[in-house]
C-alpha cells in the first residue's frame, strides 16, 4: 500500500518520537467524527483549525499587558501565542515530544481571553461570582468547543481541548505537551512583560533583582534560553515537565517582582477602573437587550442560559469594539 503524507507522520511518530510523546493515531478522538486526511494529522488539524478561527484572529486587538497600547511594538493576545508556541516547541522538539500537538495547544491557549486583558477578565469574574465565577482557560475552551464554527465548535481532538482548558490553574494537562505550554506561557509572559514594561518607562533593567539576573541572565534572549534549557535538562527521560530548584526558583522570584511593580502598578489602576467600567455596563445592557445578541451567541443563551451568553459575547469582544460599542450603547450623539 503507498504510504501516504499523513501514515508517513504517524510512522514516524512511532519510531522517533518518546515513548512519552502524545501519537495522532493514538487520540482519544472528537466529539464528532470526521473522515480522515491523507495529509495532516489529527493535531496538525486542530493546528490549522485554530489558526483559521475568527478567534484567533481577533486576538490581534486585545489586551495583552498594556491596554491600547500606542506603540507598535508591545505584544497583543496574537503575538503572545505564537512566542508561546515558538517556546514550547523548542523543547517539544527537544524532548522527542510530538510538536504538532503542543503548537496546537499554544495557539489556541488564550481563544477565551476578554478585551481589556486581565482587567476584563476581572471585571466577568466579579459579574459571573455567583455562577462560579469567570476563568479564561475555562472561556477557551467554550471557544472551542461550543462557540466558533457557528456554534458547533472546532471539534478539535480530546488531547488538544484538554491541554488548551488545563494550561492555567489546579488541574494539570494529560499530555506531557500540554505541560510543556503551560510552563512555556508563564516563560513567554514573563519575559516579554519584562520587554514591554522597559519600553512603556515603567521598568528599567536595573530594577530587576539582581539575583534573577545573575542567574537567568541580563537580556531577553539570555533569560528564555536559560530557562528552555533547564527545562529540557530537568526533564530529559521523565514523566514530568519540571525546572531545577535554583532557576525555578529564580524564575518564581521573577515572577513575584513583575507583580508587585509592573501586574499590579498603582499607575494603571484607573486604565483598570475604566476598562472593568465598560465591560460591566455591556454586560448589564445586553442583558436587558438580548434580541441584539449576535445568533450564535443567542443560540448559547437557550443552551447555558442568558448570563452566559452574555458573557460569552462580551469576552469575545477585541479592545476597540468593545469602545465604540460601549460609545454607541450609552454616549449621547446629536441628532443634526
Amino acid at each position: 500500500m503507498t504510504e501516504t503524507p499523513r501514515s508517513y507522520q504517524e510512522r514516524f511518530e512511532r519510531e522517533f518520537l518518546s515513548p512519552r510523546a502524545a501519537k495522532s493515531e493514538n487520540t482519544r478522538g472528537r466529539a464528532r467524527e470526521i473522515s480522515p486526511c491523507d495529509i495532516r494529522t489529527e493535531y496538525q488539524r486542530d493546528r490549522d483549525r485554530i489558526i483559521h478561527s475568527k478567534s484567533f484572529r481577533r486576538l490581534k486587538h486585545k489586551t495583552q499587558m498594556f491596554l491600547s497600547p500606542g506603540g507598535d511594538h508591545y505584544r497583543t493576545r496574537l503575538t503572545h501565542p505564537m512566542e508561546v508556541s515558538q517556546i514550547a516547541r523548542t523543547i517539544s522538539r527537544a524532548l522527542r515530544l510530538n510538536e504538532d500537538l503542543t503548537e496546537a495547544i499554544a495557539l489556541g491557549h488564550d481563544l477565551g481571553h476578554t478585551p481589556f486583558g486581565h482587567s476584563g477578565e476581572r471585571a466577568l469574574d466579579s459579574i459571573l461570582k455567583a455562577q462560579g465565577g469567570f476563568r479564561h482557560n475555562e472561556q477557551s475552551e467554550r471557544v472551542v468547543c461550543f462557540l466558533e464554527g457557528d456554534g458547533k465548535g472546532l471539534n478539535l481532538t480530546y488531547e488538544v481541548i484538554d491541554g488548551i482548558a488545563h494550561h492555567t490553574g489546579d488541574v494539570m494537562p494529560c499530555t506531557l505537551e500540554g505541560c510543556v505550554v503551560r510552563l512555556s506561557d508563564r516563560i513567554a509572559y514573563l519575559n516579554h512583560d519584562i520587554q514591554d514594561a522597559v519600553g512603556a518607562g515603567i521598568l528599567q533593567n536595573e530594577d530587576i533583582p539582581s539575583s534573577c539576573l545573575e542567574t537567568l541572565g541580563y537580556t531577553h534572549g539570555q533569560r528564555i534560553d536559560t530557562l528552555i534549557r533547564d527545562c529540557v535538562k530537568t526533564s530529559w527521560d521523565s514523566d514530568t515537565i519540571a525546572m531545577s530548584e535554583e532557576i525555578g526558583g529564580a524564575m518564581m522570584e521573577l515572577r513575584t517582582f513583575m507583580f508587585s511593580h509592573v501586574y499590579n502598578n498603582t499607575s494603571d489602576l484607573e486604565m483598570d477602573r475604566r476598562a472593568r467600567h465598560v465591560i460591566d455596563h455591556l454586560f448589564a445592557y445586553y442583558m436587558q437587550h438580548t434580541e441584539l445578541l449576535p445568533e450564535t451567541y443567542a443560540r448559547q443563551r437557550d443552551r447555558f442560559g442568558i448570563q452566559q451568553a452574555v458573557a460569552d459575547y462580551v469576552a469575545g469582544m477585541t479592545d476597540r469594539y468593545a469602545i465604540a460599542d460601549f460609545e454607541r450603547a450609552f454616549v449621547p450623539r446629536p441628532r443634526i
